[in-house]
């Protein structure tokens, strides 16, 4: 082979991997927004789980104010209630809230939920769980909701 043939053939291998890779660039745009698209269907469905089972927590606990919460931390709700308790002639303030949020979407293209819940000024419940938005399964994340739900409803009416 001379060496106008070979290249000839080194132009051409060049330029199909310039092809190649903006090819994977457009799927990778691709399947970013898909998963985009992926996250936000979840966060809603999620999120009005979330709705459902705060305010069936709050039919059982009257004086517990419901509220639905966006902002940049996510999607979710929150309920809270401030009790003012009088002990041996001592007015003392008791403070409880359970919030749980869907995050935004982010770089590490995962879904993640986030509890934390105070029963009468005790940290009772703190913990986040996430999945990979490839493996996503929202059965699994509702069934964790309700859990962790009725492990609050638990904690609150034991006094803790």
């Amino acid at each position: 082979m001379d060496f106008d043939h070979r290249l000839k053939r080194a132009i051409g291998r060049g330029l199909h991997a310039k092809n190649s890779r903006e090819q994977e660039a457009q799927e990778k745009q691709l399947n970013e927004e898909e998963l985009r698209i992926l996250h936000s269907q979840a966060r809603i469905e999620l999120t009005e789980h979330i709705d459902v089972c705060l305010k069936k927590l709050v039919d059982h606990f009257p004086g517990f104010q419901y509220s639905s919460v966006i902002d940049s931390d996510g999607w979710g709700a929150k309920i809270r209630r401030d009790d003012l308790e009088l002990d041996s002639g001592k007015r003392k303030q008791q403070y409880s809230q359970l919030q749980l949020l869907i995050s935004s979407f982010n770089k590490a293209q995962v879904i993640e939920l986030n509890i934390k819940g105070t029963a009468r000024n005790k940290e009772v419940i703190h913990r986040r769980h996430f999945q990979q938005l490839q493996d996503l399964d929202t059965e699994s994340f509702s069934e964790l909701i309700d859990l962790w739900v009725l492990e609050y409803a638990e904690k609150y009416s034991a006094g803790t």
